[in-house]
C-alpha cells in the first residue's frame, strides 16, 4: 500500500517507522515542497500529521488532488484558531464526498519509534475509510480499534492536555499520590460531562481515546503538559506552549464551554493565567469540591 504523511515532526516520524517496513512512504513538509497530484495518485492513504492550527491549510492544500475513496487521517487533538477540533475542521474543509477519520489513543511518538507498541482509535466517515486505516496499520506496532463516537473522541482528545497540566503541578507541589488519584478522577467526571454536552457518549471517556491517552499523559515523565505543569506550579513561566495552552485560550476567545459549569477546568484555566497561585487554586476547588 502506498501512503501520503502530510506533516514530519516527532508523530510523523514515528508513523513512517510504523509503516515503512510494509508499504510505500512518501512524506510532505512545507521546508520540502512535494508535488501532491503525483503523491497522491496511487494513494490508498494521507495522514494528517500536523497540529490542528495548521490542519486546514494543509487539507486545502492537498484537496485539489483527492480522490473520494482516498482517506485522510488526522491525529491532531487540539483546536485550531476558530476553535475548531479535528473531525470539525476536517468536515469544513474537505470535498462534501470526501472520506476522513480521526485517531486517538495512548500512542506516544517515542515510544512507538523505539518498537514499544501504541495503542488507539480510529473513527471514520464511512466504513470503507475506517477499514482502509485499520488495514493499513495492521501489524504495524499501533493497534487500532473501530469507532463511532467522533465528538467524544475529539472532546477527550482535545481536553486530556489541559488536564494534564493539574496533574503535572500537583506533583510539583508535592501534593501526593493521593491527591493525583483524586484530580484523575475529577478529571474524567468532567470530561464525561463536557462529552456528554457536547453530544458524544459519556461511555467514551473509559476507552482508549479517553482514559487510554488521558492516563498516558499524565503520568508519562515524557509528556510536554505533564513537565509544564510542574514547571509552572515551580515558577518556571518560559515557553508556555503546547496544545492544552492553545486551547484553553480558544475556550476562553470563543466561549465554547461554560467555565462555570465545570470547575477543574476553570482551575486549569485559573493556573494558566496565575501559575504563583497554584497551591491557593488547589485549596480553593478542594474547598469547593467537599463544601458542594
Amino acid at each position: 500500500m502506498s501512503v501520503l504523511i502530510m506533516g514530519y515532526g516527532e508523530m510523523g516520524q514515528a508513523m513512517e517507522f510504523l509503516l515503512a517496513p510494509a508499504h510505500r512512504v512518501t512524506h510532505w513538509e512545507r521546508r520540502h515542497p512535494l508535488d501532491l497530484a503525483a503523491a497522491t495518485r496511487d494513494a490508498q492513504a494521507v495522514l494528517l500529521c500536523v497540529p490542528a492550527p495548521a490542519l486546514a491549510d494543509v487539507v486545502r492544500l492537498v484537496s485539489p488532488h483527492l480522490r473520494a475513496d482516498l482517506p485522510l487521517a488526522s491525529i491532531a487533538k487540539g483546536l485550531d484558531d476558530q476553535g475548531r477540533y479535528a473531525a470539525q475542521i476536517l468536515a469544513a474543509e474537505c470535498p462534501a464526498n470526501q472520506a476522513w477519520a480521526v485517531i486517538y489513543g495512548p500512542m506516544i511518538a517515542e515510544e512507538m519509534r523505539a518498537g514499544r507498541p501504541g495503542f488507539a482509535q480510529v473513527a471514520a466517515t464511512t466504513a470503507a475509510a475506517q477499514a482502509r486505516i485499520r488495514t493499513l496499520f495492521a501489524g504495524s506496532g499501533l493497534l487500532l480499534e473501530d469507532a463511532t463516537d467522533i465528538a467524544g473522541m475529539s472532546w477527550c482528545a482535545a481536553l486530556k492536555n489541559v488536564y494534564t497540566l493539574l496533574i503535572g503541578a500537583a506533583e510539583a507541589l508535592d501534593l501526593g499520590d493521593n491527591t493525583r488519584g483524586f484530580l484523575v478522577t475529577q478529571s474524567l467526571r468532567e470530561l464525561a460531562a463536557i462529552v456528554e454536552h457536547q453530544g458524544g457518549s459519556a461511555a467514551t471517556i473509559l476507552q482508549l481515546a479517553g482514559v487510554g491517552d488521558f492516563i498516558t499523559t499524565a503520568t508519562s515523565a515524557g509528556s510536554h503538559h505533564h513537565v509544564l505543569g510542574q514547571r509552572l506550579a515551580r515558577g518556571d513561566a518560559t515557553e508556555i506552549r503546547g496544545e492544552g495552552v492553545h486551547t484553553l485560550a480558544m475556550l476562553e476567545k470563543h466561549g465554547l464551554l461554560k467555565h462555570g459549569s465545570y470547575p477543574l477546568l476553570q482551575t486549569a484555566t485559573a493556573f494558566l493565567h496565575t501559575p504563583a497561585q497554584a497551591r491557593r487554586l488547589f485549596e480553593d476547588y478542594l474547598q469547593r469540591v467537599f463544601d458542594a
